[in-house]
């Protein structure tokens, strides 16, 4: 079994993930970090080098990879990137081969988790205030909500939570997902 973890950037996917790894006792993957290791560039050096369009290619294979391993290697969590699920052909392999966990923060809980490290986000370039980091997290969030609830099968609203609080949420609705005997 793959859990998924998505949402926004900022959201707490990576720290949640290790959380979550702790509880259920299996392993977490970066998405992000799975193409750096592969590629050897992070992934703002990809989009500087490239363009957005072959990191999303780059993320599609590594996605597919990841999944077809899953079969023969047992379960993992996996943290998307915050545009994962921005390519269809990414959110349909998502919402029909993991668990899906939408991890949903406001806006004001984002801007303050991206608050002084918006730079090292591709996406967020350009964001030197607290309001143009608002405004670039609120046009990017029309795009992607739709998106992120229409694939995932677990949504989660991290205001107010830590990590740790985050996971034992997930821990529990995913014991009430899957078949006895799951973690």
């Amino acid at each position: 079994m793959i859990i998924a973890l998505t949402g926004f950037m900022g959201c707490g996917k990576s720290r949640i993930g290790n959380e979550l790894s702790r509880l259920l006792s299996i392993p977490v993957v970066d998405l992000d970090k799975y193409i750096e290791k592969k590629t050897g560039r992070s992934v703002r050096q990809i989009f500087e080098i490239h363009s957005e369009q072959v990191f999303r290619q780059m993320e599609l294979s590594a996605l597919q990879e990841i999944c077809s391993r899953i079969a023969t290697e047992g379960d993992i969590i996996l943290s998307l990137g915050g545009g994962t699920l921005t390519t269809e052909e990414c959110a349909r392999i998502v919402r029909e081969n993991t668990l899906c966990i939408y991890l949903r923060a406001t806006t004001d809980t984002l801007v303050s988790h991206l608050k002084g490290n918006s730079a090292k986000r591709p996406m967020l370039k350009g964001a030197t205030d607290e309001k143009s980091l608002r405004e670039k997290i609120e046009n990017l969030m029309k795009d992607r909500s739709a998106v992120y609830e229409k694939t995932a099968h677990i949504i989660i609203d991290t205001d107010g939570l830590n990590a740790l609080q985050i996971a034992w949420v997930i821990q529990r609705e995913v014991q009430r997902s899957v078949p006895q005997g799951r973690p």
